[in-house]
């Protein structure tokens, strides 16, 4: 999803990915506190069907995010309280579902929906809860892990960031040396850092960067500066995503694996 400069040598300017947002955002049926939810067409039985998980936050009411989820058409996607925690929720067929490429681009087009207006905490693809009553369980049963994540969160955003070298043009080791001086500019700027391993022979820093909603313009300043400043490195930069790299949580539910917050490929 990364956009880099075409040309070799020349400077190379640090692009934001854009992310293209169905219309509406995607959205899970809206399993709303008492209000009627919109009827899923499906031919299953109810028995059969679930709540699909998106991610964790806080929020007054019960607020409803439209036909953003997954499913043909889009399912509405909606919330379930417990206390002071809301679950994103959206209604689909028990199991997990199939990790098509639809299927896992609506899961983080629902989150990043959600993450205009809230601080999310993010599930990984694939949680799938019985129903209501088990989805205010996990709240309960994780009621700590959620609020301390959340209020790390609160008000922040992840931003992402590759930078690449060509061998044909400087050696190894001074791009390395290029690639510790763009991190110690960055983390700078950035609430927190976490460096990830990189992909690939070129790769020479692949690190994501909590920063705070209203530092994002000048981290987005600071990479352009960077980027103009080492024109021989390519910089592939992307966001903003949900807090993948930084929610550290681990869900244990009984009658299945544990459920992981999981970074976008």
């Amino acid at each position: 999803m990364a956009r880099t400069s075409s040309r070799k040598g020349a400077a190379r300017p640090a692009k934001r990915t854009v992310k293209q947002r169905a219309e509406p955002s995607p959205a899970a049926p809206t399993p709303e506190a008492e209000p009627p939810r919109p009827p899923m067409p499906s031919s299953e039985p109810a028995s059969a069907r679930g709540l699909y998980v998106y991610g964790v936050l806080r929020a007054e009411g019960e607020p409803s995010f439209g036909p953003i989820g997954l499913g043909t058409p889009p399912a509405m996607v909606g919330t379930v309280r417990h206390g002071e925690l809301l679950a994103v929720v959206s209604s689909g067929p028990l199991g997990v579902p199939d990790p098509t490429r639809d299927n896992v681009l609506a899961h983080h087009r629902a989150q990043e929906e959600v993450m205009r207006e809230h601080t999310l905490l993010p599930m990984a693809f694939g949680l799938t809860l019985r129903g209501r009553e088990e989805v205010e369980e996990l709240l309960r049963s994780a009621r700590d892990a959620f609020t301390g994540v959340l209020e790390k969160l609160e008000g922040h955003l992840e931003l992402g960031l590759k930078v690449l070298w060509d061998r044909d043009l400087m050696p190894q080791e001074m791009a390395e040396h290029d690639a510790r001086s763009i991190l110690e500019a960055l983390s700078a700027v950035a609430t927190a850092t976490r460096v990830v391993s990189p992909v690939g022979e070129r790769m020479i820093l692949n690190a994501a960067f909590l920063v705070a909603r209203e530092q994002e313009a000048a981290f987005d300043a600071q990479v352009r500066s960077l980027a103009a400043r080492f024109e021989l490195l390519t910089f592939q930069f992307t966001g903003p995503w949900a807090p993948y790299h930084f929610a550290d949580i681990r869900l244990r539910l009984e009658r299945e694996a544990p459920a992981l917050p999981a970074a976008p490929k």
